[in-house]
């Protein structure tokens, strides 16, 4: 075996000759291994000297960091002076719109959008979902006006998929700055046009179209209905709605929605500017609420019901106080919507014809009439606003009917009777009781029995005149049979065994 050495000359003076070894030819003895055996279990312990090469490469790369250090922190400068550009970057306000416009929903847009000016915002989404307004045209002017005259940018998003903006809300989209829809969602059913500034609003060549139908987005698009100009994919969520804000040059102002910034690997993201999302509060949210159909004509039958529940099982008062609350509630919802005063009479004649069958613990004629009544009143109550019906949906108005139905028909009743019934108790105790004959008892007459009169009756052959004693020997119905207490042909114990 040969060996390289650093000095031949001093390695060749300290050599030996080499020794002649004899090895066994295989097999092996146990006791001898073989060098691939030894290989597998050893390893090597001499250190390898780094090489010169090496050295070499890792001066090259030192160079290479020392060129490319003022690149890098270019770069991470610009990195970071986009993050702070994005932290910078004024906010923008979101507002939800949804359900029908009433007077809650009116103020909070105008509130909205003063908000959004002394707060700092750089523009404010408003997100739209409703199919009309129970307001009037004039305040619904004055909404518009309001879009009109903001300091700031107004952006309307009628999304997410499936949104409508239908009535006089749709001519917001007229005004504001910025429009756009999601796939899916529709406008239209505008009706008369509003003013706003002494200028009639107008969608272009769309108007007719818009007046009496719908369009969705695609269509919307095509007839220039919308003021911003996306693909066939539209605007689909909010975050898209603040990427087609970024760059738009509106009253005079270049909004600034969206950064560039670099991620941990050095890639470059896009981050939106912070968003601040507004609803109405927990007060003006439950009066939105109740000021739908659906909702008020729900709660104005579970009121009415409650207080006719009442006032039949003389309750303690809980049913009365949660019905109050409930015909209130609902009161306030009939308030704020279109409502027909023929409707309303015929729901309150239906509760009152239910109420005298009721009386009677039997559903008879008047609960007929009561439930006839009723649908008609459902049916009839609200009137429609600007082409948009206010006529609660098939389920909504199935509910409430069937459920009518079933308190009225079943329900109240049973209630009624059990509350009122008269306590059974069982007359075998009455058997050897000793009474009184009220009168001549021959053979039927009337006995004082426990300081109660019944009706008795005697054998023939044992009569019982005025004042005489007697003792009760059997029951038939509430008819008590009787014997004078000597000579008696029964004897009341075997009665009572028997029975």
């Amino acid at each position: 075996m040969t060996k390289r050495v650093r000095n031949p000359l001093r390695a060749e003076s300290w050599a030996r000759e080499a020794a002649t070894v004899d090895f066994p030819t295989p097999p092996l003895p146990a006791t001898i291994r073989t060098r691939c055996a030894v290989k597998k279990g050893c390893s090597s312990i001499t250190k390898e000297r780094p090489l010169r090469v090496g050295a070499k490469r890792r001066i090259m790369c030192g160079l290479a960091l020392v060129i490319a250090g003022p690149a890098l922190s270019l770069m991470t400068g610009h990195g970071a002076s986009a993050a702070d550009d994005s932290v910078k970057l004024a906010p923008v306000d979101v507002v939800e719109v949804s359900g029908l416009i009433d007077s809650i929903v009116a103020d909070s847009i105008e509130k909205a959008i003063v908000r959004s000016q002394n707060n700092g915002a750089q523009a404010v989404i408003f997100q739209v979902n409703t199919k009309g307004a129970v307001v009037g045209r004039d305040r619904m002017t004055e909404v518009l006006n309001a879009i009109s005259a903001s300091k700031i940018p107004v952006a309307i998003w009628v999304g997410p998929s499936g949104a409508r903006a239908y009535g006089l809300p749709a001519q917001m989209l007229a005004v504001a700055d910025v429009t756009a829809m999601a796939p899916g969602a529709r406008i239209g059913r505008t009706g008369a046009m509003l003013s706003v500034g002494g200028n009639q609003v107008t969608f272009g060549a769309a108007d007719e179209k818009l007046q009496a139908g719908s369009l969705g987005f695609l269509d919307a698009r095509e007839q220039k209905v919308l003021k911003f100009s996306t693909d066939d994919r539209g605007v689909p969520v909010l975050r898209n709605m603040l990427y087609a804000l970024d760059g738009l040059q509106v009253r005079s102002v270049t909004l600034d929605t969206v950064s560039d910034a670099l991620d941990a690997k050095g890639q470059v993201t896009r981050e939106a500017t912070t968003v601040r999302f507004f609803k109405l509060g927990l007060v003006p949210r439950l009066l939105h609420t109740v000021a739908s159909p659906p909702s008020a004509l729900l709660l104005v039958t579970i009121g009415l019901a409650l207080l006719l529940f009442e006032f039949f099982t003389a309750g303690i008062g809980i049913a009365a106080f949660v019905g109050a609350v409930c015909l209130i509630l609902g009161c306030m919802g009939i308030g704020a919507l279109s409502m027909s005063g023929i409707g309303l009479a015929f729901l309150l004649a239906a509760f009152v014809a239910f109420a005298i069958d009721v009386q009677v613990g039997v559903p008879r004629v008047w609960t007929g009439v009561g439930l006839v009544s009723y649908i008609i009143g459902a049916f009839t109550m609200f009137r429609d606003v600007d082409g948009i019906t206010m006529r609660p949906g098939w389920l909504s108005m199935s509910v409430c009917i069937i459920s009518v139905a079933l308190s009225f028909i079943v329900g109240m009743p049973s209630m009624v009777r059990t509350r009122f019934a008269t306590p059974t108790i069982g007359r075998e105790n009455l058997l050897g009781t000793v009474g009184v004959a009220v009168g001549s008892v021959n053979p039927e007459g009337t006995v004082l029995v426990d300081g109660a009169k019944w009706h008795a009756r005697t054998n023939r052959a044992t009569p019982l005149a005025d004042n005489d004693q007697m003792r009760v020997v059997a029951i038939d119905g509430i008819t008590l049979e009787v014997e004078p207490l000597e000579g008696g042909a029964k004897d009341y114990r075997e009665a009572r065994s028997k029975s």
